[in-house]
C-alpha cells in the first residue's frame, strides 16, 4: 500500500494499450536537470510478485531526434522485466558526450531509487535501437571512464554500472561507419554525425574512437546481444559484425542474431521470436 500511494504521487498515468496493460506507468520523472534542462523518464513497472529487473530503454533518431514515449519492447513487461525510457540531449542542442552523460546519469538516478519505485538495485540491462543501439553499447562498454561518466544530476556516488547490453541495429565503430555505408546511408548519417562530433569522424579521429564501443571493449564487459537486418540501408551490419568480432576475441559472452531480409527497424525486430531470443539471454546470463 505505501509503495502503491508513492507511486500514485508521482505520477502514474493509469494503464496503457497492450503490454502496458498490467503494468504501472509513471511518465516524465526527471532524473537531472542541467544548463536548465529538465531530463526526464518513464518508468514501466510489471504487476509482478517479485520485483523485477530493469531495463533501461535508449530511443534513437540519429542522435537528434526521437523520444522516450515509443518503447519498442514494451513487451518485455509481460516477461517479467520493469522498463525505464530515457530522454537525452538530443545532438541539436548539446553534442557528444553529453548523451551517454546523461544517460549515465539516468542509470546512477535509477539505481538510488531502486527501494522507492521497487525494481532490484542490481542487476541492470541497456537496451536500444538505431542510435540508441550505439548509446546503449558505448554505455555499457564504458563504466567509470572519466570522459563518458560525466557529472549531471545528484548521485555521483552511485554506480553507472550494466550488466547486459542489447543493441538493435546500432552502431560500434565510427571510425569505419561511412566506408561501410551505402549512398542513401551516407545521405542519413554524414549530416548525424557532423551533429554528433561536431565535425566528421576523419575530422575528429579521437573523438570518434571516444564514441565507438569496440576502443571500449574490454574483458571484464557485460554480455552482449546484437540483432541486426542484412538488408539495413542505413546502419551497416558491418557495424555490428565488428562489436561482436571484439567480444568474441576478448571471449565474453555474445549472441549476434541476424534477421536476414531485415531493413532498419520495422515489427521483425521486436516480435514474439526476437524477444524470447532477448529474454532467454538475460536470464541465461543475469540470473
Amino acid at each position: 500500500m505505501k509503495r502503491m500511494l508513492s507511486l500514485l504521487c508521482l505520477g502514474v498515468v493509469g494503464h496503457a494499450a497492450s503490454a502496458q496493460d498490467s503494468a504501472r506507468v509513471l511518465r516524465d520523472v526527471e532524473y537531472a536537470v542541467v544548463d536548465a534542462i529538465s531530463l526526464k523518464l518513464d518508468l514501466y513497472l510489471p504487476d509482478a510478485p517479485d520485483l523485477p529487473t530493469l531495463i533501461v530503454w535508449v530511443h534513437g533518431g540519429a542522435w537528434r531526434s526521437g523520444s522516450k514515449d515509443r518503447v519498442a519492447i514494451e513487451d518485455m513487461l509481460q516477461r517479467g522485466f520493469a522498463i525505464a525510457s530515457v530522454d537525452y540531449r538530443l545532438t541539436p542542442v548539446a553534442p557528444f558526450p553529453a548523451n551517454v552523460h546523461d544517460i549515465k546519469a539516468a542509470i546512477r538516478f535509477l539505481r538510488a531509487r531502486a527501494d522507492h519505485f521497487g525494481y532490484r538495485k542490481e542487476p541492470f540491462v541497456i537496451a536500444g535501437a538505431s542510435a540508441g543501439g550505439h548509446l546503449a553499447a558505448l554505455v555499457g562498454v564504458s563504466n567509470g571512464h572519466a570522459a563518458l561518466e560525466g557529472t549531471v544530476g545528484e548521485y555521483k556516488d552511485q554506480s553507472s554500472d550494466i550488466a547486459a547490453i542489447v543493441s538493435f541495429y546500432g552502431a560500434g565503430n565510427l571510425t569505419t561507419i561511412l566506408k561501410q555505408s551505402t549512398p542513401h546511408g551516407l545521405g542519413v548519417r554524414v549530416p548525424a554525425l557532423q551533429l554528433l562530433l561536431g565535425g566528421s569522424p576523419e575530422e575528429l579521429p579521437a573523438k570518434a574512437k571516444l564514441a565507438s564501443p569496440v576502443f571500449h571493449a574490454d574483458a571484464s564487459d557485460p554480455p552482449l546481444i546484437l540483432i541486426h537486418g542484412d538488408q539495413d540501408p542505413q546502419m551497416p551490419i558491418n557495424q555490428s559484425h565488428e562489436l561482436h568480432g571484439v567480444y568474441k576475441r576478448l571471449g565474453l559472452p555474445v549472441h549476434f542474431e541476424v534477421v536476414y531480409g531485415g531493413g532498419h527497424g520495422g515489427a521483425p525486430f521486436f516480435d514474439r521470436e526476437r524477444l524470447d531470443l532477448v529474454h532467454d539471454f538475460l536470464r541465461k546470463h543475469l540470473d
